[in-house]
């Protein structure tokens, strides 16, 4: 039997769709929403998430952010089927059946990823000023990348790591201090359109073997910092890199700002997980 949040997901997917659902389906894998395989009277096959109490505007956001990308015309964007916050809060996209991974694969992502990112975006950060992220980091427009990522990424995440007290207060100091002496590595590239969470648990690969993203924190920032975000868990080739930079070379001394671009995700990771990523994230930080 059905429990109370999937019936009223059931009902929500078949206002929504015009279309009996036949079944509900865990899928397994997320960590914030309850997530189902639709499956409808038609034959057609949909996902759907939903939460019992997100925070604000949290599907809304994610939409937003999905179909932002998809007006890039690169990757692979799940069309949104249907999304809401209240009375039920949920999102129901298009379902992306899982394949392996061609020869092609990554080096495709890498040239797709290099033409989203151009499409680039009106400010750094949103103009909707949505926060993004499981810690709701701000996204204030900004013109420049220094002033978005101190005040809208390194400055708030330094207030949350102290006040969590997952960082030594010597760490937390050099944070500010970094975030106060960005000018140094802005080379002044415009805001590029960023998926902002791009590991390789939010990236599909399709029965065709092109590549799906998922689950963005959407916004206009410096490309450097997916390319970072990739970097730091693995999943990507060395292929996806190399026909990134074919596409779009990056700016000289890219290599020595990796890290820099890591300590946002390295940080949120140790506020929520402690561990391992406490000493990772002090390592960034004092490598700076």
């Amino acid at each position: 039997m059905a429990s109370t949040l999937e019936a009223a997901l059931i009902d929500a997917v078949e206002e929504a769709t015009g279309n009996p659902v036949r079944s509900l389906g865990i899928v397994r894998g997320g960590d914030v929403a309850a997530s189902f395989r639709v499956e409808l009277d038609n034959g057609g096959s949909l996902f759907a998430k939903t939460h019992p109490a997100p925070p604000p505007g949290f599907f809304t956001t994610e939409a937003l952010g999905l179909t932002w990308l998809a007006e890039a015309n690169a990757v692979r964007i799940p069309q949104v089927i249907a999304v809401a916050d209240s009375p039920l809060a949920f999102v129901v996209l298009e379902w992306i059946e899982e394949g392996r991974p061609t020869p092609r694969t990554d080096r495709r992502l890498g040239e797709e990823l290099a033409a989203m990112h151009d499409a680039g975006a009106p400010s750094f950060g949103r103009e909707d000023r949505r926060t993004t992220g499981s810690r709701g980091l701000p996204n204030t427009p900004a013109d420049d990348w220094s002033t978005f990522y101190a005040t809208c990424r390194l400055l708030p995440l330094a207030r949350l790591a102290s006040n969590a007290q997952v960082l030594p207060s010597s760490t937390v100091a050099s944070l500010e201090r970094i975030a106060g002496s960005l000018d140094r590595f802005d080379d002044g590239a415009p805001p590029a359109r960023l998926h902002g969470d791009l590991w390789a648990g939010n990236r599909l690969v399709g029965a065709d073997g092109n590549s799906w993203l998922i689950d963005p924190a959407a916004h206009g920032g410096h490309r450097e910092f997916d390319l970072a975000m990739m970097r730091l868990f693995g999943g990507f080739s060395d292929d996806c890199f190399a026909a990134y930079h074919e596409r779009h070379p990056l700016t000289a001394g890219w290599q020595d700002r990796v890290s820099l671009h890591q300590i946002a995700p390295l940080v949120v990771h140790a506020i929520k997980f402690g561990g391992g990523y406490v000493a990772a994230a002090t390592a960034a930080i004092e490598k700076y």
